[in-house]
């Protein structure tokens, strides 16, 4: 399997990552093809695609949201893309906006925005600033591999931490365990939650459907470690793949619970325009004799289509099937005495950058 970048043009195989192809955006006019035109090659073997990053000056750091679905209304992004391959994140069709592939380009074509920390601050100072808890990891993974050295993330919490302001982090990364010192300072204050995906406990399937997220076991770590610095985690059962993963909810959740989780969640998959493409390639490739059945049953949930972006639809589908997985959960979280509403962060404790004075009313 090989790809084409249209802008930046680099060849190479797809081995190590999510996507199967560099399909176009659906806001491009021509698409890139690679075929085999019949002349013989010269026997040596392509090279892994590399991953490139490029940086990015935000003018804004916080994104506002009015979605019933989700409990916040704010959200930082430290980085566009991600490089754990996940081939089922929601987040893929934003690189379309970008001019690039939702494809391999997605995970492949990464930007870091480093000035995030310092337009945060700017923004938290401001005197129409209400605190309220900001979500950071609901579209890409602030711990991917590159927040190693670009320490964006970090410097975030450094932000928040200063001025006591609320923060819930989702993550699949290992790396969380790096900030330990700062969550569990913040979490004694109640400023801080963190959810940790686990979408499977089969080290297999992980290993392709989420290419370079650390293993199952190493996730379930991670909530051991976090909880045992004092730091409150939920486990996320997200997202749930109908016919491939979704039999292993109650052990997901009971995991979790072992390793110190005291609430949890599920989502099922969702599929936003080009996520489907994509991820139907991968189930060809990866688990044909159960493609057509994984599909079946997201077209069930979702009147039909591929998928429903209607609020109160968009998480967890529609119908009879959907209501089973509602109703294991719900049986499941009783089960473990595992909470799935948690009480809200602090944010009467916010101390403004500039030390400006919140108003009283």
């Amino acid at each position: 399997m090989t790809a084409r970048d249209p802008q930046n043009p680099r060849i190479g195989t797809a081995r190590g990552r999510g996507a199967r192809t560099n399909r176009a955006g659906r806001y491009e006019r021509f698409a890139e093809e690679v075929i085999d035109d019949g002349w013989p090659g010269d026997g040596e073997a392509l090279p892994p695609l590399r991953t490139v990053v490029t940086e990015e000056a935000p003018r804004s750091a916080l994104n506002y949201n009015s979605s019933p679905d989700l409990p916040f209304d704010r959200s930082v992004n430290p980085y566009r893309g991600c490089e754990h391959g996940c081939i089922y994140c929601y987040a893929r069709p934003g690189h379309a906006w970008l001019g690039m592939s939702p494809g391999l380009d997605f995970e492949t074509r990464l930007i870091a925005r480093p000035t995030m920390p310092s337009v945060l601050a700017k923004e938290l100072g401001r005197r129409s600033y209400n605190p309220a808890t900001i979500a950071i990891g609901t579209y890409t993974d602030p711990y991917q591999p590159i927040e190693r050295e670009r320490k964006i993330m970090r410097g975030i919490l450094e932000v928040l931490a200063a001025h006591r302001h609320p923060v819930a982090i989702v993550t699949k990364g290992t790396l969380i365990e790096r900030d330990i010192d700062i969550l569990s300072s913040m979490a004694a204050q109640n400023l801080v939650r963190v959810g940790v995906s686990v979408t499977t406990l089969d080290r297999d399937i992980a290993r392709r459907m989420e290419p370079r997220v650390p293993p199952p076991a190493r996730r379930l770590q991670v909530i051991r470690r976090l909880t045992d610095a004092g730091i409150p985690v939920r486990v996320m059962a997200s997202p749930l793949v109908p016919g491939l993963t979704d039999h292993e909810l109650e052990a997901i959740l009971t995991a979790g619970k072992e390793n110190g989780a005291t609430a949890a969640s599920w989502i099922m998959l969702r599929l936003p325009q080009e996520v489907s493409p994509l991820v139907q390639e991968w189930l060809a490739e990866h688990f044909p004799n159960r493609a057509a059945g994984v599909m079946a049953r997201l077209r069930e949930m979702h009147g039909g289509k591929d998928y429903d972006a209607a609020w109160g639809r968009r998480m967890r589908g529609e119908g009879q099937y959907a209501e089973m997985v509602a109703h294991r959960f719900a049986l499941s979280v009783r089960r473990l005495g595992l909470l799935t509403d948690l009480s809200p962060l602090r944010a009467d404790l916010f101390q403004p950058p500039g030390g400006r004075q919140l108003e009283l009313f």
